[in-house]
């Protein structure tokens, strides 16, 4: 049994392949400080060594994701259907235009609350809200402030994991302009 007070015993591997081996086994994301800790190293070095892995690991069928200060492995977007065809898993269900709406607000808004959502879409999302927390592709974050506090929600990691994302910073510039042409577009459209 270990002593918490004496230092963790000298290990043959680098920093690098240190840090790789506890986000290996890692059962969900861990924070810099906390590796930190438990390699009785200072943060920042943590840190450095998480951007050079980080670096390593985009040519290879890896990679470190960050989300939410936490970092973890998971495997390359690209190697998506690799790994179904390997594990012998059916293709997802592709996501409804409704989720994908609903969750493109939450990515680009969150926290939000449900009567946001409904009034940037001009309708209630309230079932396509459900289905996208029974997906873990959204998560509850909290209560709002105000009347009612309603529930505040927030995209997960689930979110990056399934759009290939190793950050919510990845995701596209939000381009007003053009949505609301097309909206103009296809008001005309239908009249």
């Amino acid at each position: 049994m270990s002593n918490p007070d004496q230092p963790a015993q000298e290990s043959p591997l680098n920093l690098a392949a240190q840090v790789e081996a506890l986000l290996f086994v890692a059962p969900e994301s861990v924070t810099a400080a906390q590796l930190a800790r438990a390699l009785e190293v200072p943060q920042k070095q943590v840190e450095a060594t998480l951007k050079e892995l980080a670096a390593s690991y985009a040519r290879r069928g890896i990679r470190l994701q960050t989300y939410k200060g936490g970092y973890r492995l998971v495997s390359a977007p690209e190697a998506a259907a690799l790994i179904e065809h390997f594990l012998g898993l059916e293709a997802a269900t592709p996501l409804t235009r409704a989720a994908l709406e609903v969750l493109a607000i939450i990515a680009y808004q969150q926290p939000v609350t449900r009567p946001q959502v409904d009034a940037i879409r001009g309708v209630n999302s309230d079932s396509v809200m459900k289905s996208l927390l029974s997906k873990g592709l959204i998560e509850e974050v909290g209560r709002a402030e105000g009347p009612g506090r309603p529930i505040l929600y927030s995209t997960t990691v689930e979110f990056l994991s399934h759009f290939g994302l190793q950050s919510i910073r990845e995701l596209p510039p939000l381009d007003l302009d053009a949505i609301l042409q097309t909206q103009e577009e296809t008001t005309i459209l239908k009249e």
